[in-house]
């Protein structure tokens, strides 16, 4: 599937997209997300909020959007511990092509 002439919007859309998918198919792998949905949350926020984070991940409903914020919270995001310990892994003569 090529992306020539897409928009910046519809690859920011895409991207998106498959970001999403990626963190609930995580989220399902880590036993977080099930077939049953037995818990309300509800509370107050600012409709601008709201708005702004549907717009922000591409998604529609407030369902849609708890699932995908509580799915990225819970997981573990050990990316700066990871880039942190690989200081000095990488040869300080390594041609970066810059």
């Amino acid at each position: 599937m090529s992306n020539r002439g897409a928009t910046a919007a519809e690859n920011d859309k895409r991207i998106a997209h498959t970001r999403n998918r990626l963190v609930l198919e995580q989220a399902r792998a880590d036993g977080l997300l099930g077939a049953a949905k037995t818990t309300r949350l509800s509370g107050r926020v600012p409709v601008e909020l709201i708005e702004a984070a549907k717009k922000g991940a591409h998604v529609t409903s407030d369902t849609e959007l708890l699932e995908l914020a509580s799915s990225r919270l819970a997981l573990k995001d050990d990316f700066g511990a990871r880039l942190v310990s690989r200081k000095g892994s990488v040869p300080a003569d390594i041609d970066l092509g810059i």
